[in-house]
This record gives structure tokens, sequence and C-alpha cells, in this order.
């Protein structure tokens, strides 16, 4: 596909990529997703290919590529038909590594981000309470300074990678009192004593573990705080345009999928002497879908193209992640139409593609608080502003 984003470098980096999951990754879709465990191998040699480390900086071991890199990565993964293992990737790589590498200091990232860029510790982002989804600044867990430690009390809920990892990026109240201006960051190892985790049984993305977490009295070292305390509302509020973004571009590449395989099907399945992609009501319907992914794929490039060269883009990922994923969604429902039948039947890949697409407008936000924070800023004109350091 040609481009004004993509450069000749990044096409080549597209087929290496397709290769090596067309290699590695395939062959292992179906066992992954009937057992809920991605082989931890596969972690390791994706980091050595250095897919982890996309935009990471150099000094760690990263390649501090342009986003579009990122892009390429999020849409071939959703190419495999597998999104809880494409989830698996992506939330280690986006949003636990992240807050690694932007809040984490050198120590911090040291231990915890080297070791991820190389795919030997796999890393969760814990923000979402059982109490409060959306709602960021009614979170519970709380962070209570003693001494030269922390002691953490809590649960967090839907948290992808949260049973297999080796650490957790951790929202927490450090001030209770003080709202979303008393919330802090901080890095805790999944085997601290007092941190459990436990499975839940999802819809789709079966691939990918998501786990419920306690924390029951927690204590870690203070200088596992990552920032400054009590900034870490903004940390997370700055982080959701990757986040949302991410969210975005996974749904005008799955719906890229769906109509690209629904085409092939269509050109091959025959009724009454002629094959189905001839009849006019499919392929204006078809039409129709088309043009509103290439809408939203081309919209979420322009916004990736402004989040690359630095500017703050909350309104914009906002909007990519709330249309691309309701566009999504109906692209795959008709899709699987499309097939009949066979839409339906496990041996095709419609019917896993719906169930890991429902997801889309419920995680990362879900469609209703982001057209309330659209909202906000079109019709309230509330800005929301950059963390500063």
């Amino acid at each position: 596909m040609k481009s004004m984003y993509f450069t000749e470098e990044h096409q080549l980096f597209r087929e290496s990529l397709k290769d090596f999951l067309k290699k590695e990754v395939v062959p292992n879709i179906e066992k992954w997703e009937e057992t809920g465990t991605i082989d931890r191998s596969i972690w390791k040699k994706f980091g050595d290919m250095g897919y982890f480390g996309l935009a990471s900086p150099e000094t760690f071991g990263g390649l501090d590529l342009d986003l579009f890199y990122t892009v390429i990565f999020l849409e071939e993964l959703q190419k495999i038909n597998s999104g809880g293992f494409a989830a698996a990737m992506w939330a280690h790589a986006y949003l636990a590594m992240t807050h690694i590498t932007k809040e984490g200091d050198d120590a911090i990232k040291n231990k915890y981000l080297t070791a991820s860029i190389a795919g030997e510790k796999i890393g969760c982002l814990c923000v979402t309470e059982p109490f409060g989804g959306s709602d960021v600044a009614g979170m519970r867990t709380t962070a209570e300074r003693k001494g030269e430690s922390y002691i953490i009390n809590g649960s967090k809920t839907f948290i992808t990678n949260g049973v297999y990892c080796d650490y957790m990026v951790v929202a927490a109240k450090t001030s209770p009192e003080l709202g979303n201006k008393g919330i802090s960051i901080f890095v805790i190892d999944k085997e601290t004593v007092g941190v459990s985790a436990s499975k839940l049984n999802k819809l789709g993305w079966r691939a990918s573990d998501t786990a419920e977490i306690a924390f029951d009295n927690v204590v870690i070292p203070a200088s596992n705080l990552m920032g400054e305390e009590g900034k870490g509302f903004s940390y997370i509020m700055q982080h959701f345009a990757l986040e949302r973004l991410i969210m975005g571009v996974n749904a005008h590449a799955r719906a890229e999928y769906a109509l690209e395989y629904a085409r092939q099907y269509m050109s091959e399945r025959t009724t009454f002497g002629k094959t189905i992609d001839s009849y006019q009501a499919l392929r204006h319907k078809y039409a129709d879908l088309y043009a509103d992914m290439e809408i939203c794929r081309e919209y979420n490039y322009a916004v990736a193209y402004r989040l690359d060269r630095g500017e703050y883009v909350v309104k914009e990922a906002t909007i990519s992640k709330l249309k691309s994923t309701k566009m999504a969604d109906e692209v795959v429902y008709d899709c699987l139409q499309f097939l009949g039948g066979y839409g339906y039947m496990e041996d095709y890949p419609m019917a896993r593609l719906l169930r890991d697409s429902r997801l889309g407008p419920i995680g990362g936000g879900t469609s209703e608080i982001l057209r309330e924070i659209i909202a906000k800023m079109v019709i309230d004109k509330k800005e929301y502003k950059a963390a500063t350091d």
C-alpha cells in the first residue's frame, strides 16, 4: 500500500515482520487461543528481533524509530487473527514500557526497560479497578509512605498480562484527600509478597491473560516511585493519547483484514451460477464498509504523524479510538454476514474476529466516556495539558 507516511524502509520492515509472524507466531495461535497461555519463548524472539524496542531509547537497547514503525507493528499483529496475542504484545511494549521509559529513573530503566526490550521481562499496566473503570480519579488503591518504603493496598482488574507478567506499573493514591492530584505511579515486581493475581474468563482475546490483581500490605522501596509523587494522573492522561491511538490503529487494521478476507471469499463463493461479489447489494455494502475503514485509517495516520512530532493530541486520539472501534465492529459484523453460515463457524476467522473486536469500544476507555471527554473539549472548552517534569 502506497502512502505518504511510509518510506521504503518502512515497507521493508513490514515485509520482514510479516515473514516473522508467519513463521514464528501463526503456527502457534490456535494452541495459545485454546490454552490462554502464550509460550514464554516467543517474547524472547520478539526481543531478539528488536520489536519491543521500536520506540525505546537506544541507550537501553531500543531503536528509537519513528512512530510509523509502531503503526506497522500494530497493523500486522491484527492480521494474524488473534486479538489476544496482539494485545499481550502491545500492552507490554506500549502501556507498561511507556511509563517505564517516560517516568522511570535510570536505575529503574536499567532494571526493567532493558530487560523488557530484550523480551526477558514482561510488564503490565495496572490502572483500572473493580469499582471504577474509566474513572481513573476515583481509584481506591493506596500507597502509604512509611520511612523509605511505600505500603500498597487495593485491587486492579481487567489487566492484560497481569497473570504471567514479571512486573507491574501501578497507579495508587499517595494522598487520597487530593483526588486526582494525589495519584502516583510505581513499579512493583510481580513476586513481591502480598501481590496476587487471578485469571479472568473472557468472551474474546482468549490467547492473552487478563487478571484481577490484589495488593495486600505490599511493601516496596520508595525508589520504586516513578516520576514525581502526585503527578500520576497527569502521566496517565498524557499516555492515554498513545493508548487510544493504538486501539484506533488496531481497529482499522482488523477491519482491513476482515474486508480482505471477505473479498477473497466473495470472489470464490458462487450462487445461482455467479460469484457473490457480482451482486449489487453485496458490492455496494462492501464499498461502504471499505470507505469507512479507509477514512479511519487515513485519520489515524494523520494523528500518528502529529503525535510523532511531539504534539499533544489527546482530543484527536480520543476521536480515533471512538470512531475506529465502532467502525471495526460494524465492518466485522457485516463481513461475517457476507460469509453466511461459514462466518458463524470457528474454522473461519470471522467468529473469533467478532469476539475480539467487541472489546474495542470498551477497553482503554468506553465509548461513552470518550464521547464525554470530547464534549468537554469541544463544547465546554476544557483543556488537557501535558504533564511537566
